[in-house]
């Protein structure tokens, strides 16, 4: 068997602290900290919305994430199975089992839209090597992106092979999928982030960077930047997707789930903080880009600057290839928590789950596909399918399955069995963590949820 993980009652399990940290935050780790982060920072102010962002990771993602990695470890089953289990044993109302559904299904959705734009990623990369971007202006890097999501042939390409790839991971098994995966993708993105570190360093403004990410102008900040750093304080993390639920059923009973957890959260801030730093120094080093260019920083802004820089396209191969491996990492998670369960529960073997689920992820994303060409002028509410699905999981689906943990583990569940679980006797830190996941999650994470069910009401008003 492989050394990565050993057999313990049927079910595998990391042998090693550090396979589960590398995992967990391959998890974490994905578009949402290369993509998202860096042009909402630019949207919302900068370094404000960076430091409430942080204060979010500590007061909601790490207590949640915490709850929910202790749940995926004690039923060492799939997120469903274990939920199951967990509410036979303490006699408690089937309700709760809709944690581990919405988990399942959050995962499948975002995985749907995920393949499509890691998509766009994976066709920038050729497009970097044969000089495509060479000394090309706005209006040049603006027309191939828009004739890219026209082309609706050439995403459906791409997307099929960002989900075979996806696919071929899991497929392989914990052991010889996931296991080896994530040993080989993360600390390659590590180092393919140090390397556009050194570049941004170089060839950008990284003192105008560094002021921008770091010091705080509060007068930039409102309420809305405020739920939008506790809304991705949540999809960062990876929470509410049922992955983390389904990694924490793969860990070491002896391993302490706080420190470990903590790990997770400073190394996925830490990548976040990175690419914010190797991106905006080349931002502010073009004065025609504006770093709250929106989604379309990477894509239609960062090309220019990589066009007209010495090397440029090089590092700019290199940073699709980087933000490729981050979405790989966390799309292979996405769909391991419906996998188990097929597994467990219905009898398939692990290649035809995988087949299963990763069909129906893939015919979801036809609809994103879809979204940005023949069927841009229909929406729902004011919203694209693209648009839908994105709201639907990112201010719905997981702070609801946060919600419903935050208020299971500190309210519902016995508390011997988390205790137990984490070792809470004699803790100093276990009482804190209890009263913040009880007392601050529940009504921080309800705000978050009932201002994206008002704004999907007033959309459709």
């Amino acid at each position: 068997m492989s050394s990565a993980l050993i057999q313990t009652k049927s079910y595998p399990t990391w042998n090693s602290r550090w396979v589960f940290i590398m995992a967990a935050t391959g998890s974490a780790v994905g578009l949402g900290n290369i993509w998202k982060f860096p042009y909402i920072t630019g949207e919302n102010g900068g370094g404000a919305f960076v430091l409430v962002y942080l204060v979010c990771i500590l007061l909601l993602g790490i207590p949640v994430m915490v709850a929910e990695v202790m749940l995926g470890r004690r039923g060492r089953q799939s997120p469903v199975a274990t939920m199951r289990q967990l509410t036979n044993e303490a006699g408690l109302h089937g309700f709760w089992n809709s944690i581990g559904w919405l988990g399942v299904v959050a995962g499948l959705f975002i995985l749907s839209y995920y393949s499509v734009i890691a998509g766009w990623a994976l066709a920038y990369i050729p497009e970097m090597g044969r000089g495509t971007f060479q000394g090309a202006g706005a209006a040049e890097t603006q027309l191939f992106f828009d004739t890219l999501l026209a082309d609706k042939g050439r995403l459906l390409a791409w997307q099929s092979l960002f989900m075979l790839m996806t696919v071929a991971v899991v497929a392989c098994g914990v052991v010889k999928g996931l296991g080896v995966a994530v040993r080989i993708l993360m600390p390659l993105l590590f180092v393919l982030l140090l390397a556009m570190l050194v570049f941004a360093y170089r060839h950008g403004d990284f003192a105008a960077a560094a002021e921008f990410l770091f010091r705080p102008d509060f007068s930039a900040l409102t309420g809305r930047s405020v739920l939008e750093a506790l809304g991705h304080s949540f999809f960062t993390l990876s929470l509410g997707m049922g992955a983390i639920m389904a990694y924490g059923a793969y860990m070491p009973a002896d391993t302490s789930i706080g420190k470990t957890v903590l790990t997770v959260a400073f190394l996925d801030t830490l990548v976040a903080l990175m690419a914010g730093m190797a991106i905006f120094p080349i931002v502010f080093a073009n004065p025609s880009i504006h770093p709250g260019a929106g989604p379309e920083l990477l894509f239609v802004s960062l090309p220019v600057a990589f066009g007209a820089m010495p090397g440029g396209l090089l590092v700019g191969m290199m940073f699709f290839i980087l933000i490729t491996i981050a979405a790989w990492s966390s799309a292979i998670s996405l769909i391991e928590p419906g996998v188990a369960w097929l597994i467990e529960r219905r009898g398939f073997n692990r290649f035809t789950a995988n087949i299963s689920l990763g069909f129906i992820a893939w015919a979801l994303g036809l609809g994103t596909v879809l979204s940005f060409n023949d069927w841009s002028g229909f929406t729902l509410g004011g919203f694209t399918f693209f648009g839908a699905m994105d709201f639907l999981t990112s201010r719905i689906m997981l702070p609801l399955t946060g919600l419903f943990i935050a208020i299971f583990v500190g309210w519902v569940l016995p508390q011997m069995t988390a205790k137990s679980e984490l070792n809470g006797e004699g803790s100093r830190f276990y009482p804190l963590w209890l009263w913040v996941l009880r007392y601050i999650c529940p009504p921080a994470i309800g705000v978050v949820l009932l201002v994206g069910l008002y704004d999907t009401f007033a959309a459709v008003s």
